[in-house]
């Protein structure tokens, strides 16, 4: 029962991925991010992690990236965003994805994987840039977090977020929270090249 439900998430993204214009020969898609600490571009590899890369561009040629926030920001570690809106309000979710954390890419420097939670297999719309070698996130014994891109445009800009004030949360019972909020302005998928 479980492996037809599998096949049914994978023919749902897929054809979800066609219904957008995403094209799925492009196996290298880009994104541009425009935040309000400068642009970021990443080449997404849809090889390695395919269902991950089409859930993603799912939530770019829909905008539901645009106008979220990198909500937790851990110096000498990670930045991740793409889940709430700038009232801290969680933004719509699809269906939680397999997780391809096994698909050979590193969490180093560079790269961008997914958030999910302590099970494997839920991830949905939340993302994060590594800001060092986290080979803590990558599988080992226990189940990883799914790199799917790396940045090839930007690297500064996510490396001066890694640095913003950063304070507890009291409404949202949250740490590492910028005190200063960090928007992702625009999510946009690049023409393939």
């Amino acid at each position: 029962m479980k492996f037809f439900s599998v096949i049914l998430l994978i023919l749902s993204i897929t054809c979800s991925a066609k219904n957008l214009a995403i094209d799925p020969d492009n196996l290298f898609p880009q994104v541009k991010l425009e935040t309000s600490m400068g642009v970021i571009i990443i080449e997404l590899d849809r090889i390695r992690a395919p269902l991950t890369v089409d859930n993603f561009l799912t939530y770019v040629v829909t905008g539901e990236y645009n106008n979220t926030i990198f909500h937790r920001i851990v110096p000498e570690f990670i930045v991740q965003g793409g889940g709430y809106s700038q009232d801290f309000e969680l933004k719509k979710v699809n269906e939680d994805i397999i997780n391809e954390s096994g698909n050979g890419l590193k969490n180093g420097i560079g790269t961008i994987a997914m958030a999910k939670e302590s099970r494997p297999h839920t991830a949905n719309r939340q993302f994060f840039f590594n800001v060092a070698d986290n080979s803590s996130l990558d599988p080992g014994r226990r189940w990883g977090y799914a790199v799917f891109g790396s940045v090839i445009e930007g690297q500064d800009v996510i490396d001066a977020m890694a640095l913003v004030k950063t304070d507890y949360n009291a409404e949202m019972g949250w740490e590492d929270v910028p005190v200063e909020p960090i928007i992702l302005i625009k999510a946009s998928l690049l023409p393939a090249i």
